[in-house]
């Protein structure tokens, strides 16, 4: 099945279903996911600048921190200044793509946000500008394209309608989210997805269907990681997700999609503190330090326990490279396109 995999041939849904679950695949498949990853990345280990600019979020949904449902968050918002001013940072330490990741906000509209692009690419000529701001129409997509936006992220979470249904409010649907991500690729984002891995309620079928979704999307990046509860949300007795099931993932992602771009996540590095050191060794070659003010990271909590100092922040560059260095791989300082 690995070797299949490693051809681009496809598999059955019985073949991933075995390779989902059961462990004796592990050590094969992630080996052969990096020997992939090296065929077409080597080394590389592209750094993304994250900016969680604003937690207001107009949805609330079941398993999200920052739902607008919960009463006890500190909501804060990030000024045009200061996002420029954590570019800067992010530049000087040799950061050439940002990524300005929020809740879905009212207050910044279509304006605010080709305003913050376009002030971005005229200050940074050269880097690359990435939007996850949640689900828009078309024509919103299209103004941030012509503002200068690169890529966008906007994970589907899970590609199944039940499942999906039960971890969103009514309001939103799976058929729209769905829409958004080809409405992107069509006006020529570099397009992310991706789900989350052991949310409540996930089966090994639900996990096929995501796979079986990307394969119909055909995304330029892809982001998974292990769900982590929130003390309040409906979810919060809840077990995390399994860090063997997210690598193992994370190597079925590579085989299947070897141009991708893979992010180690925070995620995983909450889970497990090497977390992003075995996401790397498991086919991924994106790691994306925060960038934000460390006054509001704490308050930017879609999960508990969230990992958002040492070496997940910015602040301490020079012991994340040691840390990719030890485990084989090497930062380097490029917008780091996707190469298909």
């Amino acid at each position: 099945m690995i070797t299949k995999l490693q051809n681009r041939h496809d598999l059955s849904d019985e073949e991933f279903l075995e390779l989902l679950q059961t462990d004796s695949y592990d050590d094969v498949l992630h080996k052969a996911a990096d020997e992939v990853r090296r065929s077409v990345y080597g080394d590389e280990v592209f750094l993304r600048g994250l900016i969680e600019f604003t937690n207001y979020c107009k949805n609330n949904c079941n398993y999200c921190g920052i739902r607008c449902g919960n009463t006890n968050v500190e909501r804060y918002r990030l000024s045009k200044e200061e996002i420029l001013s954590c570019c800067e940072t992010g530049f000087k330490l040799g950061f050439r793509t940002f990524v300005l990741q929020g809740g879905e906000d009212p207050y910044f509209t279509d304006e605010r946000i080709c305003d913050l692009v376009k002030s971005i690419k005229d200050a940074y000529p050269g880097v690359a500008v990435t939007l996850s701001i949640g689900e828009k129409e078309k024509e919103s997509y299209r103004k941030f394209k012509e503002a200068g936006a690169d890529r966008y992220l906007l994970r589907h979470e899970t590609a199944t309608e039940e499942h999906y249904a039960a971890l969103h409010p009514a309001e939103l649907s799976l058929a729209h989210r769905k829409q958004c991500l080809f409405d992107l690729k069509e006006l020529g984002f570099q397009v992310g997805a991706g789900f989350m891995v052991g949310s409540p309620g996930q089966t090994n079928e639900h996990l096929i269907a995501d796979l079986r979704f990307l394969q119909k999307l055909q995304p330029d990046m892809i982001g998974i990681g292990p769900f982590i509860p929130h003390e309040d949300t409906i979810y919060r007795n809840e077990k995390a997700g399994d860090l063997a099931m997210t690598l193992r993932l994370l190597s079925i992602l590579r085989l299947m999609f070897p141009y991708v771009l893979l992010p180690a996540t925070t995620a995983l590095a909450t889970i497990d503190p090497k977390g992003r050191e075995k996401g790397l060794k498991c086919g991924a070659n994106v790691v994306m330090p925060n960038l934000s003010p460390v006054e509001f990271r704490k308050q930017y909590s879609l999960y508990d326990n969230k990992a958002c100092t040492g070496e997940e922040a910015a602040e301490c560059a020079a012991c994340l490279e040691a840390r990719v260095k030890a485990a084989g791989y090497r930062i380097v300082s490029s917008r780091g396109d996707v190469r298909r």
